[in-house]
């Protein structure tokens, strides 16, 4: 029987819809294929959440969309629209 290894990327969009620009990511690769991490490159692997959609992820978590506390509206201390996705490699 064939097995096989998953690849995690997650993208931090601007906003909670999937066709909005990517401000960060981490990738990890469970192959072994590539050794990037966070803030290896200057570009996104995808400008969208739905460009990762079209080139085979599976989105399998978004993050739950719930408001600011009053007062924290503008609060920066962390990316808020954390969005994960998968692909599964088979491996022989």
């Amino acid at each position: 029987m064939a097995g096989g290894r998953q690849k995690v990327l997650v993208l931090y969009l601007a906003n909670s819809a999937l066709d909005s620009p990517v401000i960060g990511w981490s990738l990890y690769d469970g192959t072994g294929e590539t050794r990037r991490m966070a803030g290896d490159e200057d570009t996104p692997p995808y400008a969208t959440g739905l460009a990762a959609l079209r080139d085979g992820w599976r989105l399998i978590q978004a993050s739950q969309l719930l408001p600011h506390a009053r007062g924290e509206e503008f609060d920066l201390a962390y990316l808020k629209y954390e969005f994960f996705f998968e692909q599964w490699i088979e491996t022989p």
